[in-house]
Order: structure tokens, then C-alpha cells, then sequence
């Protein structure tokens, strides 16, 4: 009797991305390095040669039919990510060269018009650095100050002590979402509901939520999130800036030039209404129409058969690391099915540096990160100088998961031999 494998997500999905089918150093690639940047299907890849080939134009300026074209399909895309992220209007919706620039869109703009000396800004100590030097330059800037939650017993986001840190002091809350380092999955709706009880605004960074799961900003209810495009299968130098309607309205420009202007006088200029006030100057626009195009491949397959499948991934990852006894792994271990925590590995092996391993690992053809991944602060609080990672996305399988772990325990065991 032949027994037929069930097809996964991943089955069905590969020959989309042609990256993942050739050899490195001799082995067939197996690309877990998800969390700095995912990979392009088809979809994306062609659509931004359509762009150049057939309709290559600037937008908003011409009447011509290229310009015309280029505009429709440059917000369409806009249309697709409001949709995508459950935003009430599509003129909440800001693109950006990546989240980093959207964050420090909001320091800049909103920061320096409403935060004085002694206003208080919480953060955590898991932030990625995008969210946490722009903060430390508003508050040179302006004398506001830094606060910071710490992690409980489980390496998660402390809830408790948040509530002990929040006051009438609090203007701002900027948190992860989910970490790139722990995999938690923060709480967010509960950490805006604390903060808008003291009227603090929440920002929140949503690089490693939004590819991986079902966002939806109107429950989280966060007042501005952000998100890069290359870690959802879309181009890199695209982003996006979502902020609820009445807020961006009330913020100033953060760049001035064309395109997000009214009229414009020797002297003084009016501005253009959402959301082409903050998009000052020829936007990335082939980018932008390829992240419309990333989103339409995310929605096809659905975001909770994303986050499902990752999630079963996870917990064989998480298993099969157990079974080598020299791995640390940091953050929450995920609970049933892989749920509760995000479709990442962070870990050390004894005495061995993470360069050595991600080195060895990729003779054998597998990508890891290694580092400290934009969370230095994070490290030195885990007293880790820097940890390895592995990060998954729906294009894994199982069997990926077996050559990492097979090329690590020797990893591991070649060094244990050098060490002694």
C-alpha cells in the first residue's frame, strides 16, 4: 500500500521563490534567515519588471497614460496594504523607505511638537535599535525622558511592571510587537488600553508581526504602527507608516518638497492633505507597487494558514533543539503547536561564538543570523554577547529543519573537540 504524503504550505508554495532552488557551497540552500529579510516570489519579482518594461512613469504629475497607470497601480497598492492591515481609511496609510524612516518620521513630527522636558517615553529592553535611537534623539532634543520594562522569569514583555511605569507623566509608549531576538509576541492590546487610560500614544513597531500573522490596527488600537516591506516577500526601500486619521493630520511635515505640497509661494506653502504630506519628493513607486503585489500573495494564502503552519514549525524546531544538550535558546518556549511565540530561534552553545556556528552552518548551506541583532541593549541585559539565530517562514519545511539541526550538532561537536 502507498501511503501519500500530505502536501504542506510549504509544498505549495516554493516554486514561487526561485531563490531557494540552487546550491550553496556545494548543498542545496536552506534559508533560515527570515527575520532580517525574506525572500520574493514570482509574483513580486515580476511585477516589479512590469513596472520598468511596461509603464515606468512618475506619479500624481502627468496626465499621460503611462503617468496615469503608474498612479493607479502606486495607490492600489496603498488600497491593498490599508486592507491588509485592517486601517479604517487608506489615508492612514504612509509609505516610507522602511519602518525605520516611518519611526523616525513620528520622533520627528509628532515628537518635537508635543514632548517637552520631563515627559516621559516607555520603552522596553527588547527593542530593536530603529525603536530605540530615535527615541534617545527626541529626548536629547527635547529633555524627555526614557523609561524602560524588563523581562519576566520566561524572557517576555513584564506587563506588571509596565502598569508600575506608566503615569499622567507618559506621552508615549513605543514597543515590538513581536521580538526579532525572544520570538514573544507582546501584548499589545492590553499595553495601549494602559496607555490611553493615561493618554499616552502607542507606537507600535510591527516589523516581525506583520508578515507572520493577521494584523488588525483597529483592535490592537495602537496609534501609529510600522513595517517594512522586505520582510514580507515585497522589494527592499519600501515601508509603511500606518497612524489613526485625526493624529496625522495634526502632525506637521517631516519632509518638505514636492509632492506634498498645495500651493507654494516665494514665502510660505500650504500642504496636501493625507497622505502626501509625508511622502515629500518621487516616492519609491516600483517598490511600492510590488508591496501591493507582496500583499496580494500574503492574502491569497492567508495569513492564519501563515501562522498556523509557522507555528507548527516552530514547536519542531523548538524539539529538536532540546535534544542537543549545549543550546540555550532565549524568550518563551512556545506552548501547544508552536503557538505563543514567533517562528524564530534565538540560541547559544556553550563557550562557542555564534559567527563560528552560522560560519560552519553555511559549508553545510544553511543561513542563520548571527550577532546581536539590532538589540545590543537586550544582549548585555541577557548577558549574552551575541546569540545565533534561526528564523522560519511559511517556504520552510520540516526537512529543512532536520539539515540545520544535523549540521549543528556536528557544528557543536566539532568544537566541543577543540575545546575539550
Amino acid at each position: 500500500m502507498t501511503v501519500t504524503k500530505e502536501r504542506t504550505l510549504a509544498d505549495l508554495v516554493r516554486a514561487d521563490f526561485p531563490i531557494l532552488h540552487q546550491e550553496v557551497n556545494g548543498k542545496p540552500l536552506v534559508y533560515l534567515d527570515n527575520a532580517a529579510t525574506s525572500q520574493k516570489p514570482l509574483l513580486v519579482l515580476n511585477t516589479l519588471k512590469d513596472y520598468y518594461e511596461q509603464y515606468n512613469s512618475n506619479v500624481h504629475r502627468g496626465v499621460h497614460t503611462l503617468s496615469a497607470k503608474a498612479t493607479d497601480a502606486y495607490e492600489g497598492a496603498r488600497d491593498k496594504v490599508a486592507a491588509f492591515i485592517k486601517a479604517a481609511s487608506r489615508q492612514e496609510i504612509v509609505f516610507t523607505r522602511n519602518a525605520t524612516e516611518a519611526i523616525n518620521l513620528v520622533a520627528y513630527s509628532w515628537g518635537n511638537s508635543n514632548l517637552k522636558a520631563g515627559d516621559e517615553i516607555v520603552l522596553s529592553v527588547m527593542e530593536h535599535h530603529s525603536n530605540l535611537i530615535p527615541w534617545q534623539l527626541l529626548a536629547q532634543r527635547t529633555g524627555a525622558v526614557l523609561k524602560f520594562v524588563e523581562l519576566t522569569e520566561t524572557e517576555e514583555f513584564d506587563l506588571e511592571q509596565f502598569k508600575s511605569l506608566v503615569s499622567e507623566k507618559t506621552k508615549l509608549v513605543a514597543v515590538v510587537h513581536v521580538s526579532n531576538t525572544l520570538g514573544c509576541i507582546n501584548p499589545i492590546a492590553e499595553i495601549t488600553a494602559i496607555a490611553h487610560q493615561f493618554g499616552a500614544k502607542v507606537l507600535l513597531d510591527a516589523c516581525q508581526s506583520v508578515p507572520h500573522m493577521p494584523i488588525d490596527v483597529q483592535k490592537l488600537d495602537c496609534d501609529w504602527l510600522v513595517a517594512s516591506g522586505h520582510k514580507m516577500c515585497a522589494p527592499t526601500g519600501i515601508g509603511f507608516l500606518y497612524g489613526k486619521l485625526d493624529l496625522l493630520r495634526s502632525m506637521p511635515p517631516f519632509l518638505g518638497g514636492g509632492e506634498m505640497i498645495a500651493d507654494v509661494y516665494l514665502d510660505s506653502a500650504t500642504y496636501a492633505d493625507l497622505p502626501h504630506k509625508f511622502e515629500a519628493g518621487t516616492p519609491a513607486i516600483a517598490e511600492a507597487i510590488a508591496l501591493g503585489a507582496a500583499v496580494d500573495y500574503l492574502s491569497n494564502i492567508g495569513m492564519d494558514k501563515i501562522y498556523t503552519y509557522e507555528a507548527e514549525l516552530t514547536g519542531y524546531l523548538f524539539e529538536q533543539l532540546g535534544q542537543i544538550p549545549e543550546i540555550r535558546t532565549y524568550g518563551p518556549l512556545p506552548k501547544v503547536a508552536g503557538l505563543g511565540r514567533a517562528a524564530l530561534a534565538s540560541f547559544t552553545a556553550g563557550d562557542v561564538h555564534p559567527h563560528d556556528l552560522s560560519t560552519i552552518l553555511d559549508q553545510a548551506g544553511v543561513a542563520i543570523r548571527a550577532g546581536h541583532h539590532c538589540t545590543q541593549p537586550l544582549h548585555r541585559y541577557l548577558k549574552a554577547q551575541s546569540t545565533a539565530r534561526a528564523s522560519l517562514s511559511f517556504y520552510n519545511t520540516r526537512e529543512e529543519i532536520d539539515v540545520f539541526i544535523t549540521a549543528l550538532r556536528e557544528a557543536v561537536e566539532f568544537f566541543g573537540s577543540i575545546f575539550g
